[in-house]
C-alpha cells in the first residue's frame, strides 16, 4: 500500500514558536518535487506532543491540501488516550488523509491486551487504513509480534512503522502477519537492511533534508540496482548520525533551517541545539553535498 521514501515531516515554526503555515506549504511541495513518495505530518518529528489539538489538525489539513493527491499522506493520529486517538483519526479521514499513523500509547504502559483493545477501538471507530507505530524507546511498551498479528486481521489495520531497529522483527512480522502487511522502517540507519528483511519502505527523519537522495536510494532498491542503493546508503550514514546527535527533531530542524525551511526553533522542553552538534550537522551536510 505504501512504499519507498516517506518523510516524517518536521513542523516549521517561526522564532516565536508559532507554526509557520506558509513555510509548511512550501516544505511539503518541495518534498514532493524532490521525489518523496509519501509524507507523514504530526509524528514525533513534527513535534506532535507540543502542538495543540487545533494546531495538530491544521497541520494535517495543510499537508493534505498541499499534496493534492500527488503522494499519499499518512496523518499522525496517536495518543495515550484512546478517545483522543479516535478523534484525531476521524479528523484525518475527514480531511482526506490516505491513512493514519497511530503510535503505541506512551506513559500509560498498557499490557499487550491493552494495546490490542486500543488499536481495535480505533480501527472499529474509523474506516481508514491504520499504520501501527511501534517505537519502544519513546513509548516504553513494545507491541509483540503476536499482538500485531491479532490486529492485522482487522481490515483497517494495514501495516506498521517499526522503530525497534531489531532486524529480526520484520522477518517474524512477515511470517505472522503475511506479505501484504505493509512494513515500514522507522529507523534511517537500517532502511536497506529492513527492505531486505521484507519491508516496503522507510518513514524517514533524514528525508526532511535529503529527500532526493533518500528517494533515489529506494528507487534503486526497487529497480534491483543494489550496488547503487548501497552506495547512497553509505553516503547518508554520517547524515543519519548527525540527525540523532541530540534528541530529534532538534538536529533536523536546525539542518532544515540551513536550507531555508523555517527556523531551528523547537518548543520546550526541547532545548536549542548545542554548538558542537550544530557544527556536526553542518559538517555532515557539507560532506553529503547539501551545503557548499
Amino acid at each position: 500500500m505504501f512504499k519507498g521514501s516517506l518523510v516524517a515531516l518536521l513542523t516549521p515554526m517561526r522564532a516565536d514558536g508559532s507554526v509557520d503555515e506558509p513555510a509548511l506549504e512550501r516544505f511539503v511541495d518541495w518534498q514532493i518535487r524532490e521525489g518523496t513518495h509519501g509524507v507523514v505530518p504530526v509524528g514525533t518529528t513534527g513535534e506532535s506532543p507540543t502542538l495543540s489539538h487545533a494546531e495538530h489538525k491544521r497541520v494535517v489539513e495543510i499537508t493534505i491540501a498541499t499534496a493534492k493527491g500527488r503522494v499519499p499522506v499518512i496523518a499522525g493520529a496517536g495518543s495515550n488516550s484512546t478517545a483522543e486517538a479516535i478523534d484525531f483519526t476521524r479528523h484525518a479521514k475527514a480531511a482526506g488523509a490516505d491513512a493514519a499513523l497511530v503510535v503505541t500509547p506512551y506513559y500509560n504502559k498498557p499490557t499487550q491486551e491493552g494495546l490490542y483493545l486500543h488499536f481495535m477501538a480505533i480501527a472499529d471507530a474509523v474506516d481508514l487504513p491504520i499504520v501501527i507505530y511501534n517505537i519502544p524507546p519513546r513509548s516504553v511498551v513494545d507491541m509483540s509480534v503476536e499482538t500485531m498479528a491479532r490486529l492485522a486481521a482487522h481490515p483497517n489495520i494495514v501495516g506498521v512503522k517499526d522503530a525497534t531497529a531489531n532486524l529480526t522483527r520484520p522477518l517474524h512480522t512477515r511470517r505472522a502477519c503475511g506479505p501484504e502487511f505493509c512494513q515500514l522502517s522507522g529507523e534511517d540507519h537500517t532502511a536497506i537492511s529492513f527492505l531486505a528483511a521484507g519491508g516496503a519502505g522507510c518513514i524517514s527523519v533524514t528525508g526532511n533534508i535529503a529527500p532526493r537522495l533518500c528517494s533515489d536510494m529506494h528507487l534503486a532498491w526497487q529497480a534491483g540496482r543494489l550496488d547503487d542503493a548501497m552506495a547512497v546508503q553509505d553516503r547518508l550514514v554520517p547524515l543519519h548520525d548527525a540527525m540523532f546527535a541530540e534528541t530529534s527533531p532538534g538536529p533536523v530542524k536546525f539542518a532544515a533551517s540551513l536550507l531555508g525551511h523555517g527556523t531551528a526553533f523547537c518548543r520546550l522542553p526541547m532545548a536549542p541545539l548545542g554548538a558542537a552538534t550544530q557544527a556536526r550537522v553542518r559538517d555532515a551536510m557539507t560532506a553529503v553535498g547539501l551545503l557548499n
